[in-house]
């Protein structure tokens, strides 16, 4: 009986380290074929996707040059789908650069894990799909209740905000929100 016991909690610890590793594999591998199709999307400047059955396409794409991390691919949209694979543009955000706050969202534990990392004056770089850059400084790192967030799209300023759950290491669902805004300093365009 013992072993019968020992057998099974096993096998249960071994799924519930399967499934934790198949959504991880699911992210990275997600984020090569996003990669293709956002290098498709700025050759061609029209929206590709990563496969066909996809309901979305990537939209920008998202690095923090101070932090030793790769760019992250976003996508259109803050579906479930959309944040199992990559971070994503919530909809009726302004786009980078643009007048409001773009705002992105992704899961604590796979593409935006890093920004447990990140502090005040760190610089949030955003490639749109017309290849140019738009360079934030972050200016407010706060944790709020999902539904307080208090960010305003409104607005007259340029502004970004990066979201995620918070507390970063918790193993379940809560109703906090890690939110690291910044301001845009400075936008590029590609050559």
């Amino acid at each position: 009986m013992r072993k019968l016991l020992l057998l099974a909690l096993f096998m249960v610890g071994f799924a519930l380290l399967g499934d934790g590793l198949y959504i991880k594999l699911k992210a990275v591998l997600a984020q090569h074929l996003l990669q293709q199709a956002w290098q498709e999307t700025l050759t061609t400047k029209t929206p590709q996707k990563a496969w066909s059955w996809a309901d979305t396409y990537p939209v920008a794409e998202i690095s923090l040059p101070n932090l030793a991390i790769d760019p992250v691919i976003a996508l259109r949209g803050s579906s479930g789908e959309a944040l199992a694979f990559a971070p994503g543009h919530l909809e009726n955000t302004a786009r980078p650069g643009q007048q409001g706050t773009a705002v992105y969202a992704a899961h604590r534990d796979t593409h935006f894990a890093f920004l447990e990392n990140i502090k005040a004056t760190d610089i949030i770089l955003v490639k749109d799909p017309q290849g140019q850059d738009h360079l934030y400084e972050v200016d407010n790192i706060r944790i709020t209740k999902w539904n307080q967030s208090g960010i305003n799209n409104q607005n007259a300023s340029k502004r970004i905000a990066l979201v995620t759950c918070w507390p970063f290491n918790a193993q379940t669902p809560g109703p906090l929100r890690y939110i690291v805004e910044g301001h845009l300093i400075k936008s590029l365009t590609s050559s």
